[in-house]
């Protein structure tokens, strides 16, 4: 990974943490992991993370000081989250909080309907008004004792443009009339960085806000934006402030909402578009990364057991397996909303193939879910990093969402192949392709490691000239910038700064290439630039996965750039990522890669995918299936007991020279399973809830391993566990 030391030692000092060996030491922090909920309290979906962002003012019938005070009374610390672009908001929208309607502030398409999330919910123009009341939300939060609060999902849809509020906000901003987005590039591209800016300087005015009137009663509230990534705004064509947000001085970090919703939409590979859920939610989290990363903003990762669309339990089981192992794949985050929605988990009901009536969860998939979960409260940072060819960025502007709805003079980008063709081909052969912020090139780090940089202007366009000055230096230094493009789509002749003021470019790669001395050319060509290289490719990315065998030039041009221009070594063409964090191995097997086999691990591991948690010597991973293990042999402190695995979150635990105790919660009505490393076979085990001791659903002994695999009822209250040998 990019400049992988800096980022973990940067996020290591941010919260307090100290090397020791490969692997940081965590010292136990409050802040780990979370889950946002809109429903009181329940023993029912007591998840026990560190903690519970309650959703809502008004969210689950109101009495939002009880909701808080429930949380708090159950140990968690407690923040609040809830929508700047939509929300429970009915009593501003119907006139109830100021007497005056506001449903004419909504999101409006072409054809005059506005764009809706729920019944007298639209999306919103974020107006003064708007923001003057959701001012009284967070001002409410705030003095219910929260320590943080996340607007999350500042969304204006590309779609959307045609009210007169967002034609009073045009008017405003630009200083002349409004123009339908529709007729021309220039109207799209306008609308889109109004629509960028009005959500910007909301969220702005909102932290700075928050900051001011906490800070007056005493202490720091922190803000934080819970955001889809870049990717995924730009392929499902919303706009958002994404990158811009970091330079808030009240902005302390994000949540990247990256879930099977997000990653299962269709891409083209191949020239066959379907879902690839494990490639697309490694570059949505890859993409937050780089976004966050040279920062030093503190960064959430966000997976769901389940997602918005009613599919079935098969379904979510293994897409969450897909994006659970993606997330754990980056080994510089450390923090995780472990789930959205626990009342939606535990309670819900979904189809399940065979049967006609809906189903809740399954006690097995319950239980695997809760020792994932579980898991990522003992999850370390790491300083290791994926097998595979490092130092191969794609690069990624804000403005990609820019030019995404409507489309103009035939020129289409269909599901935002002119980045996908940049990228998947790439990660389908297990090279571990990085994504680069331009907006963040001019921070020292951003390209530290890149060895080859691939770029296109078919799907972005570069919002300062001061991107390609970086850009220029780096390649004089040694850099290999990779240029894919026809540069005729119709964006290229919006007006900015590349054809004014004194600019007369034709396409913004023209100023690009006269600082680097490139000649321009219809055909392209390899130039030598400083000690770097620039090749220039008069394709769009998007015919190289659009087109049956289009990758195949282009992955020839940078395995020659990589292996002889940047002389980083061989470029190693593989269908895997593994990787090991402390006793964790993270492994995903890659379908349509040159190479078709499956991947053996050997070693004592737990399979942590595994409801049952089984101790292997052998896993063997095929192809488009991923595994989640832990290794016994790596487990810290072998000489002391220690829960090693487990689907409840343990604490309270007394060790004794012949032995062990420890409390497990975990909500009420789930089965527990837990692997439990000892020094001998115990000779007795209770497991006690309330006085009343338990059955034993599991009291197996595995001599190897030194581990006993002890089961139980869960109860959120706890379950008060005494093993003696």
């Amino acid at each position: 990974m990019k400049n992988l030391k800096f980022y973990v030692a940067l996020s290591a000092l941010a919260i307090g943490l100290t090397p020791q060996g490969d692997v940081f030491a965590q010292i136990k922090s409050k802040q780990k992991t979370s889950f946002q909920v809109s429903a009181p309290w329940s023993p029912d979906y007591d998840v026990r993370s560190d903690i519970a962002m309650v959703y809502g003012i008004n969210d689950d019938g109101g009495k939002f000081e009880e909701r808080v005070k429930g949380y708090l009374d159950k140990g968690y610390e407690v923040q609040f989250m809830t929508g700047i672009a939509w929300g429970q908001y009915k009593d501003y929208f119907l006139g109830e909080w100021d007497g005056k309607n506001h449903l004419d502030e909504g999101q409006m398409m072409r054809n005059g309907e506005t764009i809706w999330h729920g019944k007298d919910v639209p999306y919103i123009v974020p107006t003064a008004s708007f923001l003057t009341y959701m001012k009284s939300h967070v001002k409410r939060a705030i003095d219910a004792g929260v320590t943080a609060i996340y607007l999350e999902e500042p969304e204006f849809w590309a779609r959307a443009g045609y009210s007169q509020t967002f034609k009073n906000e045009w008017q405003k901003y630009y200083g002349f009339p409004w123009m339908a987005q529709h007729e021309s590039p220039e109207a799209t591209y306008l609308s889109s960085k109004l629509k960028y800016q009005l959500y910007f300087n909301a969220l702005k005015e909102v932290f700075t806000y928050v900051k001011t009137y906490s800070e007056s009663k005493g202490k720091r509230v922190k803000c934080f934006v819970p955001t889809h990534s870049l990717i995924n705004y730009s392929s499902w064509q919303i706009v958002s402030p994404e990158a811009s947000l970091a330079n808030l001085e009240g902005m302390d970090g994000y949540i990247a909402q990256v879930w099977t919703g997000t990653s299962r939409e269709p891409i083209y590979y191949d020239g066959l578009m379907k879902e690839r859920v494990f490639e697309n939610a490694f570059l949505e989290y890859g993409s937050m990364v780089s976004m966050t990363a040279p920062t030093g903003r503190k960064i959430y990762f966000l997976t769901d057991p389940i997602e918005d669309r009613a599919r079935s339990w098969n379904d979510y089981k293994v897409n969450y397996e897909a994006t659970f192992t993606a997330e754990l794949l980056y080994p510089m985050v450390d923090n995780y909303e472990v789930m959205p929605w626990p009342n939606r988990i535990y309670r819900g009901k979904f189809p399940v193939e065979g049967m006609k009536e809906r189903q809740p969860i399954s006690p097995a998939y319950a239980t695997q879910m809760q020792i994932m979960v579980n898991s990522l409260n003992q999850m370390p940072l790491s300083q290791n990093t994926l097998n595979g060819s490092h130092g191969i960025g794609v690069l990624l502007s804000n403005s990609m969402m820019f030019q995404r709805f409507p489309t103009h003079q035939g020129y289409d980008d269909p599901q935002l192949s002119n980045f996908y063709g940049m990228a998947i081909p790439l990660l389908k052969q297990g090279i571990p392709v990085e994504t680069v912020h331009i907006e963040n090139l001019a921070n020292k780090n951003t390209l530290k490691d890149i060895k080859v940089l691939i770029m296109s202007y078919a799907n972005m366009k570069p919002l300062s000239a001061d991107f390609h000055q970086e850009l220029n230096k780096w390649v004089k230094a040694g850099g290999i910038l990779l240029y894919y493009g026809r540069d005729n789509d119709p964006f290229q002749n919006v007006k900015e700064w590349w054809n004014s003021n004194g600019n007369n470019f034709k396409a913004p790669s023209e100023h690009l290439f006269g600082l680097l001395g490139v000649p321009l050319s219809e055909s392209g060509g390899i130039y030598e630039v400083g000690k770097g290289k620039v090749y220039l490719v008069r394709k769009d990315p998007k015919e190289l996965i659009m087109l049956k065998n289009g990758d195949e030039d282009f992955m020839s041009t940078v395995k020659k750039a990589y292996e002889h221009d940047a002389k980083a070594g061989n470029l190693v063409l593989k269908n895997n990522f593994v990787l090991e964090r402390g006793p964790f191995v993270i492994a995903a097997v890659l379908d349509e890669s040159q190479s078709k086999s499956p991947v053996t691990l050997t070693g004592t591991f737990i399979d942590l995918f595994d409801p049952e948690l089984p101790v292997l010597n052998t896993k063997t991973i095929k192809p488009n299936s991923q595994a989640y293990l832990f290794d016994v042999n790596k487990a810290e402190n072998k000489s002391k007991p220690q829960v090693l695995a487990a689907a409840a979150r343990v604490t309270d635990e007394v060790s004794r020279k012949k032995s062990y105790q420890f409390l497990a919660k975990s909500p009420s009505k789930t089965n527990n399973i837990m692997r439990i490393l000892l020094a001998n076979k115990p000779t007795k085990v209770t497991a006690t809830s309330s006085g009343k001791e338990l059955s034993l659903t599991k009291n197996d002994w595995d001599e190897k391993s030194k581990t006993l695999l002890l089961g139980f009822e869960n109860f959120s209250e706890g379950v008060q566990v005494n093993i003696s040998w």
